[in-house]
Parts: structure tokens; sequence; C-alpha cells
């Protein structure tokens, strides 16, 4: 059973930051990739920024410059740190990784979901 435990959530004044991190647990060989999604009532859900276990990172074009992605591998976690926070940041962020195993093919999870609300 794999586990993403999200946490950072919360309300901060435009132009403020917040850091989300996801830590992954459970039983897997190794992690292809991880990111942010987020969503709004009424819209789809979207990427926000994408890590891989290489290190090569993806993000939203209304995000570059202000976000930034990272991991640390040796935790099995990943952090969005979020700056210069605008009131259309806000929406429900879920964090999702691509797991791998030795004897299934690769998986998709999804954490539970952190609302993030900027206030302007």
């Amino acid at each position: 059973q794999v586990q993403l435990v999200e946490s950072g959530g919360g309300l901060v004044q435009a132009g403020g930051s917040l850091r989300l991190s996801c830590a992954a647990s459970g039983r897997f060989f190794g992690i292809n990739a991880m990111g942010w999604y987020r969503q709004t009532p009424g819209k789809q859900r979207e990427l926000v920024a994408s890590i891989t276990s290489g290190g090569a990172t993806n993000y939203a074009d209304s995000v570059k410059g202000r976000f930034t992605l990272f991991r640390d591998n040796a935790k099995n976690t990943v952090y969005l740190q979020m700056n210069s926070l605008e009131a259309e940041d806000t929406a429900v962020y879920y964090c999702n990784a691509e797991m791998s195993f030795i004897t299934t093919r690769p998986y998709n999870y999804w954490g539970q979901g952190t609302q993030v609300t900027v206030a302007s």
C-alpha cells in the first residue's frame, strides 16, 4: 500500500509564501516522478509542477518564476515552494506520484488534497 501525505496548505495574503510538502510511504521499488496538481470548483485538475527521478522539472506557465519544486530522494518527499502568491492560486492542491514496482507496471497515486487560499 502506498500513501502520499501532504502538508503545508492554509490561508495567506496575496504576495505571501507557502510551502507544501508531500511524503511518500509504503512498499514500492522507486519513484519515477512526483508533482503537484491543483483544482478549483468546476474546473479540471491542472498540473502545477512535476519533477522526475533525474531532477528534471516542468512548471505550468502561470507559476513559472514564482513556484519552485524540489525533492529529497532520501525522504521520498517533494516540496513546492510557492512565492508571490496570487488570488488565482487559490485551489485544492493534490500531490501525485508515479511509483515503480518490481513485479507490476508503474502506477499513479494521489494525495488527499490540501487547501490553499490566497486572500487579495
